[in-house]
């Protein structure tokens, strides 16, 4: 039984989310390993090959994802792996899709000139930003009070300023 068989098993309904971002955990989870990816690799490679450096390790981390949870639910809920990769193909997604923002960051600074070291502080700074904004969104999505969903923004700020501080020890 999939995830989705499951919840409606138990009667429970599936909320309004076409496009299954509602707990913001691919999106924070993308920003995170993207804006690590910045934070290792900036200073080591050009513009270009940091922007395929960030979607490579979104792309193999997501993939190591999908197959680590493809297996985890085929074996939770008893169901065949080949419906379980349909689904988690189809709730994972937003971990590729959180890596194109700093990508698209890293880009359009590029373009605009701008040396790359300061390029991919803006990007890990925007990193930080996002995953506060999407750290409180989600808590707020989930039920939270506001004060809880502040609690959620300050721990997905921290994680940026972990990697914030990851990258001003290795550069």
């Amino acid at each position: 039984m999939t995830t989705d068989e499951s919840r409606r098993a138990a009667g429970v309904q599936r909320e309004r989310d076409p496009l299954r971002m509602i707990n913001g955990e691919g999106m924070i989870t993308g920003t995170v390993v993207s804006a690590a990816a910045i934070a290792a690799a900036a200073g080591h490679f050009e513009e270009t090959r940091l922007i395929l450096a960030i979607l490579g390790t979104a792309l193999i981390y997501w993939l190591a994802h999908v197959h680590a949870r493809t297996l985890g639910d085929a074996v939770k809920h008893r169901t065949h792996p080949v419906d379980a990769l349909k689904e988690s193909l189809a709730e994972t997604w937003p971990i590729l899709a959180a890596a194109a923002l700093p990508a698209v960051i890293l880009l359009v600074l590029q373009i605009a000139g701008v040396e790359i070291r300061t390029a991919a502080w803006i990007a890990v700074i925007a990193c930080t930003v996002l995953l506060t904004a999407y750290s409180f969104l989600a808590g707020r999505r989930g039920g939270l009070s506001v004060r809880g969903s502040v609690a959620s923004a300050c721990i997905g700020a921290l994680l940026g300023i972990m990697v914030i501080g990851l990258k001003a020890g290795l550069h």
